[in-house]
């Protein structure tokens, strides 16, 4: 029976090392998606589906995680709003990712995008050709340096008139408008914590509502922002329903 000496030991040891990190390896490559050649923005639609999570860089893809719970409720929250309130005044259209915003050297997918009625004839099957009127991200910790960063200068210089950056879990939002130089200034909110949209016209948000949980009825901040004309609006399309009193 042979026995094992220290250094054939100190070998074997090594081997069995060396064979665990070939198999972790091994296991990580396969099970890691495969990466995307570098591709044209054709190519990239062709390529990516609905339930995919990326956007388009230079051609390169550009992968993300999937949203979150309070990312997703106030992004609806904001996009319902936002579409009603643009449709009852034939305002425009508002999309929601994951539909892509196609700039010079990028296709984005922000979380709610509008578009001015003037610019409609952009809006294509398969993305938006060219800027929205206004893009609104909301921050996470995954996309922060993306929102702050990247897409930040990119919607500058493709020449997005208005872009929110809405950060739920620190409770902070950000306004930005370009002004004449085409750079973007931050635009406070009034004492009462409301902004007013300059893309969106007649178009304000309480910022507290987003904070707040549960969220508030949209119905009812429709009232709110919509006032008289509005109210009187919905109470003549229950009328000519026969849902008001006294109607027929």
């Amino acid at each position: 029976m042979s026995v094992l000496t220290p250094e054939l030991l100190e070998t074997t040891t090594r081997l069995a090392e060396l064979d665990a990190e070939l198999i972790r390896r091994l296991w990580a490559a396969l099970s890691s998606p495969p990466r995307p050649r570098k591709m044209t923005y054709a190519e990239f639609l062709q390529w990516a589906d609905e339930d995919t999570l990326a956007e388009w860089v230079d051609g390169e893809v550009v992968m993300s995680s999937p949203a979150g719970y309070r990312h997703q409720v106030v992004g609806g929250f904001l996009a319902r709003l936002m579409l009603l309130y643009a449709q009852r005044n034939q305002r425009g259209e508002v999309l929601t990712s994951p539909f892509q915003m196609k700039l010079a050297h990028s296709g984005r997918e922000p979380d709610v995008l509008f578009v001015a009625t003037d610019h409609l004839d952009r809006l294509q099957e398969p993305y938006l050709d060219g800027p929205a009127d206004l893009v609104v991200e909301i921050v996470s910790p995954e996309s922060i340096g993306r929102d702050r960063g990247e897409k930040y200068v990119e919607y500058q210089e493709a020449g997005v008139p208005e872009y929110w950056l809405i950060d739920p879990r620190m409770r902070r939002a950000e306004f930005y408008q370009l002004d004449d130089e085409g750079q973007y200034r931050f635009v406070a909110t009034d004492p009462d914590g409301v902004y007013r949209s300059a893309s969106l016209p007649g178009f304000w948000l309480k910022v507290g509502w987003l904070w707040q949980d549960p969220l508030p009825p949209v119905e009812d901040v429709l009232l709110e922002v919509g006032g008289e004309a509005y109210a009187q609006w919905l109470i003549e399309r229950l009328r000519d329903r026969g849902y008001w009193p006294g109607s027929q």
